[in-house]
């Protein structure tokens, strides 16, 4: 936990007007009273690690951390009837949403029907055409081609009408979720979600779980059923472990907190990308542009959205063709499309932030920023509402609202101690929306225009509590400080021992100082890029993404003056030169005199 007895270096007040707190105990390297064997320790109790338990956590494996898959409610019997249906041959579709968690669950299952000797179909909606979630025309739909079992992964927990439909066609529905659940069920073959409302302790205690870490558990749960059935008494069993870079990739995309099994999931998951054993994946990580293997950051922030855009501006069809492909050709086009529709996703994108961020003031006194827009992109409103809420600290919802459809397709993302999705489902239930869902730190809806103040209102009344709680605790947790000589790729590398780092447990935060600015100068689309000096003679390199703008970023571009700052951020290795060399991405600065 983090120390709130002494600000850091008494700063109390940052350019950014935080507080900087110690996250776990007082970890000054600037004169070499630690080493660097207890880091990583430090690391790991500051993240709630018990001291008994670090050997796991160290090294996190899924024999560690991978529980019964029984433990989940209606996990056997979707397991059972998944069998069955590979026994029989049954014509199975898997239904998808159409994000990067959507993507890379269907592509899992399909690729484990496929090593169990079996080939599935697939159907993944159109965001604009058909919105989120499953339909119940397309549901019918797919049975009248002649499936008689559909999995629907990322999806379907709240899709009550759509699967009666189903049921009532006579088709077999097994839903794959982690979407917050109401009291409610829809009626399904099997509903496996960790956050069911009447779940067992043991996996809800899972609930941070991605859909795609579902879809695993439903993989291991559906391999042992068939191996108590025999059927692999004369064939070879599917390598499971092989499935692991789609759930690294899904987990990430997904922002799930990286603890627990997700950091299991993922330290294994970027093993095997870096093996480039999946066609599509390897063409992927080209696409991007990587010439070494992928870590972390690069799944949300490169691969991610490549297959993001797929689903917001293009074909939402591309991601899970992609990853389930055996032709290295068609994996090429694929990504490189994927690639072209991002560029186009990023202007569009701009756009829209635009003219979102024109309202802020308006908003001001609100607790949750509601913006909505008509023309607005339905396909980047939830990456309009994420840039919102990290530059405002607030909940935001942002809302493309069609005057042909008569009414308003929104996304939220939310900050931590503020449960937007359990809000919204709230909220739904209030009578306030068309249809809504989500979990703690995204949500999605459909309003109708003349209910957006209700709905603001609404919020502010639900949430407005919550918020201020949140507002009031702004402050960067530091792990450890540094003079600018101890910024090191060595110690970088040491740091990463303590990863994957992610949502929930979170990168760990260097305080270098004090320094004095050698340069400051604006770069690219409003970045500022500092070189500082300290009195140990060393020299480091440090960025701020998008804040020319910003109290920081002016003060660091007028700082050349001589007055001395503690830069604070994310230590990283610059690899473009001919030797590594550690950076600083600045998340924060604060004077030092």
């Amino acid at each position: 936990m983090a120390s709130l007895s002494h600000p850091v270096f008494g700063i109390e007040c940052s350019l950014s007007g935080k507080t900087w707190r110690w996250r776990g105990g007082n970890m000054d390297l600037s004169a070499g009273s630690a080493g660097l064997d207890d880091i990583v320790t430090q690391l790991l109790l500051s993240r709630g690690v018990d001291r008994d338990d670090l050997a796991r956590h160290r090294t996190p494996s899924l024999r560690a951390f991978l529980p019964d898959p029984s433990e989940f409610r209606d996990m056997d019997a979707a397991a059972e009837r998944l069998a069955q249906a590979v026994m029989t041959g049954e014509t199975v579709t898997v239904y998808g949403d159409y994000d990067v968690d959507g993507a890379t669950s269907a592509a899992l299952l399909i690729l484990l029907l496929r090593g169990l000797g079996h080939d599935a179909r697939y159907y993944i909606p159109d965001r604009l055409l058909e919105g989120y979630g499953p339909s119940g025309e397309a549901l019918v739909r797919i049975a009248s081609e002649g499936s008689s079992l559909i999995v629907t992964v990322d999806c379907g927990a709240m899709a009550h009408e759509a699967l009666a439909m189903a049921h009532d066609a006579g088709v077999d529905v097994i839903v794959v979720d982690h979407h917050k659940c109401a009291a409610e069920l829809p009626r399904a073959a099997a509903l496996v979600n960790p956050n069911r409302l009447d779940e067992g302790v043991i996996a809800a205690g899972h609930g941070h779980l991605a859909a795609v870490g579902v879809a695993f558990l439903l993989a291991v749960a559906t391999v042992r059923a068939l191996r108590r059935r025999g059927w692999f008494e004369t064939r070879r069993e599917p390598d499971l472990f092989a499935l692991l870079d789609l759930v690294a990739l899904g987990t990430v995309a997904d922002v799930a907190a990286l603890h627990g099994l997700n950091r299991a999931l993922v330290a294994q998951g970027l093993k095997v990308m870096a093996k480039r054993e999946n066609i599509g994946m390897s063409a992927l990580i080209d696409a991007s542009r990587l010439s070494r293997a992928p870590t972390c950051s690069d799944l949300g922030f490169a691969l991610g959205p490549r297959i993001n855009a797929g689903g917001r501006v293009g074909e939402s069809s591309l991601g899970v063709r992609l990853l389930t492909t055996l032709d290295p050709d068609e994996a090429r086009e694929i990504a490189a499309q994927l690639s072209r529709l991002n560029d186009e996703r990023r202007a569009i994108e701009q756009a829209v932030q635009e003219e979102a961020e024109a309202q802020i003031a308006s908003q001001h006194n609100r607790a949750v920023l509601v913006l909505a827009g008509r023309g607005w992109h339905p396909g980047v409103i939830g990456i309009v509402a994420g840039r919102v809420k990290e530059k405002t600290g607030k909940p935001a919802l942002v809302i493309a609202l069609d005057e042909e459809a008569g009414h308003g397709k929104g996304s939220g993302r939310s900050i931590s101690g503020v449960d937007l999705g359990a809000a919204i489902i709230a909220a739904r239930e209030e009578g306030l929306l068309v249809a809504g869902g989500g979990h703690a730190m995204a949500a999605g809806l459909t309003i109708a225009p003349d209910k957006l103040s209700a709905l603001a209102d609404w919020l502010d009344a639900k949430l407005g509590r919550d918020v201020a709680a949140a507002g009031e605790s702004r402050s960067i947790l530091l792990d450890l400080a540094l003079a600018p000589g101890g910024l090191t790729p060595e110690l970088v590398t040491t740091l990463d021992h303590a990863g994957p780092f992610g949502m929930g447990w979170p990168g760990p935060k260097v305080a270098v100082g004090p320094v004095r600015l050698v340069k400051a100068e604006v770069v690219g689309n409003d970045h500022v890029r500092v070189i500082a000096s300290g009195p140990d003679g060393g020299r480091i390199k440090a960025i701020a993404f998008r804040s020319a703008e910003s109290e920081m970023g002016q003060a660091l571009l007028h700082a050349s003056q001589g007055r001395r700052l503690w830069l604070a951020g994310r230590a990283k290795i610059d690899d473009w030169g001919a030797r590594p060399q550690a950076e600083l991405l600045l998340d924060d600065a604060a004077w030092a005199d």
